[in-house]
Parts: structure tokens; sequence; C-alpha cells
């Protein structure tokens, strides 16, 4: 077994901490060449895609990699920035205003930076990067409110990988799942009462969480289970009876069957029945993303109309609100108690006279 070199080391040079958000990542652009590295690398994940290597190994080269790109690619560019990717932008803007939020809390040395499980920022390379800033501690925060093995446990993985190969381990802290955290709560149901306080009311609310196959659940993965707390939660929060919203999963994928009810069917049962109009939102993205940009507010909104309904409304993710970054600071700090006593500067100083005396009689 080799280890990665270790970076280089000055005796009295304070250990920092480190909150590393990781989101679930992105292409380097709306191109089929860009697409198909990232697909490659996301569906070869045996936590994403959980049937037999050989057999899948056939159907993802022989099929899906030669075909889903160029579809893949086109969505993406109708929902492409001048700055990038939403995810990415949002990704890097919540960890940016998340330093600041921490900074104005803590005197305590404190880095926060982000990663893509796929794609780039690698978590490997980000935590290399970490390392080599003196970061001895690492919170690791996946940005998936509720907890499923093809996503938040995938994201723990490149982590641990990425341990593996190291001589000098940080220690490590991990957050499983927030959803059911009081701000995170509070901060999506203000988001959806904003939308409502300039655009009013629906008939109907559309919570759409991303789906997973069925067989997930029944091998005991909590993610179904999370989705619909957190629904339920936000709904109270709201003040909305049963009949006024609809949790539902999107982004079904292949013949098997996937938790239901399926999101696509559902506003498709609303349009049939002339509902006059729907909001979509989708509480587990934090982080605006194809998956809502372009197949809920754009596809959804098609679903919803050509089978009948009115007006259709996307109600967009947490992003840069501040009162998400005040939630997730609350969140990180809860986390990191013990890792954030103030720093003895002037035992620092002595260790450090003390190494270099050591050094000089050798």
């Amino acid at each position: 077994m080799s280890y990665f070199t270790e970076p280089a080391h000055t005796h009295g040079t304070p250990e920092k901490t480190a909150v590393l958000l990781i989101n679930l990542g992105t292409p380097e652009a709306p191109t089929a060449q860009a697409v198909r590295p990232y697909l490659k690398e996301f569906l070869s994940d045996p936590r994403v895609v959980e049937i037999p290597r050989a057999i899948w190994w056939l159907i993802l080269n022989g099929i899906i990699l030669n075909v889903r790109p160029k579809k893949s690619a086109a969505k993406y560019a109708s929902i492409w920035t001048g700055a990038g990717s939403p995810l990415k932008v949002f990704t890097e803007a919540q960890a940016k205003l998340l330093q600041q939020h921490l900074q104005q809390h803590t005197d305590a040395p404190l880095v926060v930076d982000y990663a893509m499980r796929y794609g780039n920022p690698s978590v490997a390379g980000v935590i290399a990067k970490l390392k080599a800033q003196n970061c001895q501690r690492i919170l690791l925060l996946p940005l998936y409110p509720q907890y499923a093995a093809s996503s938040t446990a995938t994201a723990f993985d490149a982590a641990y990988k990425t341990l593996l190969q190291m001589r000098n381990m940080p220690a490590l802290r991990t957050i499983k799942h927030f959803h059911d955290d009081a701000g995170y709560i509070k901060a999506s149901a203000q988001n959806i009462r904003d939308y409502w306080a300039q655009h009013g009311q629906p008939d109907k609310l559309v919570m759409s969480f991303h789906g997973v196959p069925q067989y997930t659940l029944e091998k005991g993965d909590p993610y179904h289970c999370e989705c619909l707390k957190s629904g339920r939660l936000i709904a109270e929060a709201l003040g909305l009876n049963k009949e006024q919203y609809i949790v539902s999963f999107q982004s079904r994928f292949g013949k098997a069957e996937w938790i239901k009810p399926y999101t696509t069917a559902t506003l498709e049962e609303l349009g049939r029945l002339g509902t006059k109009r729907v909001d979509v939102v989708c509480p587990g993205f934090v982080a605006d993303c194809l998956e809502t940009l372009e197949e809920i507010a754009q596809e959804g909104k098609a679903d919803f109309q050509h089978a009948g309904g009115g007006a259709y409304h996307y109600i967009p993710c947490l992003n840069q609100r501040p009162d998400w970054i005040q939630a997730l600071g609350e969140l990180v700090l809860s986390n990191l108690h013990g890792w954030l006593d103030k720093t003895d500067h002037a035992q620092l100083e002595q260790s450090r006279l003390r190494a270099l005396e050591l050094n000089a009689t050798r």
C-alpha cells in the first residue's frame, strides 16, 4: 500500500477545522462530450445502480452511454447559465456564504469548501487541498436533507476512500441527514410562504422528491420515510391540511418499480381533474439543478398542462436564502461541538520553539 505524500508541515502552525459541503455533481459543459464521462462515473457507482456488475456494464457501455449523453446535454443546455451549471454556481455560493456566517460566530480557524461526488471539484481533490491548509478536523456535510444509500452514503464513500490512502488522517465527522432539522424545515416553509405572498396560493402544492427504486426501501433504506416526514413537517409549518398537498417522487429511470406516487403521473392526474393551479417545490434539493429547473419547471409544466391543467408554478430551491444559510450554520455549529475551542497562540509558539530547539540539538 502506498500513501499520498503528506503536505509540508511547520511546527507551531495552527490546526484548522474544515466543513466540506458535498453535492451530486455536474458535467463541465452542456455537451455530449462533457456529459458522457460524468454519466459514466455517476452510473458506474454500485450504490447508484444495484444490479449485477457484468450485466450493468453491458447495458451502460453498450446502450446508455451511446444514447443518453446527447439527450442529457440538450437538457443541460436549456438551464445552463453564463456562470456555468446552476448546481455548481449555487453550491459554491452556499459555501462562501456559510464561511461568512460562521466567521461571525467563531474566531477559531475554520475553512468551508465544497466538492462534487461526481465530476469536479472532486472529493479527493478538495480533501487534499484542506490538508494542505493544515485542516486536521473535517466535518462532511452532504447537501441531501434525506439520507439515501445512493446519495449520502456514496458521498461518504468518496471521502473514506480518500482517507484510506493517507498516512496522517484528519479527524472526521459526518452529518447523515437533516430531514427534520428545525432550521431546514422553517426555511423551506418560509421559502414557499414568500413565493405565495408574491404570487398567491395554488389549489394544490406538490412536494416532489427525487425517486429511488422500491427495492431500496424493502432492503432498509430510510429515504422514503424521511421524505414523507419532511413533507409533513413543511406542510404543518404552512398550516396545510392533507387535501392541500401531495408528496411525490420524480426522476424515475429504467423499468423497475420506484417509490410512488410518481411526480409525472401525479401532475398528469391533476391536469385531467382540471386543477386550476398547481405549485411544485422540491424540498429534497437545497440548490436548483437539472432535476428541478428542467425536469420539474419545464417537463412538469408540460405534463400538467397537456393533461388539461391550468396555471403551473415552480417554486425555486433554498439556494442563497439568508434563512437557509443561517439554518445551515446552526446545523454545522451543533456538529462542531468541541472542535472550535479558541486556539492558544502562546502555547503554539512555545511548541514551535521547543521543536526548533530539539532540531538544533540533533
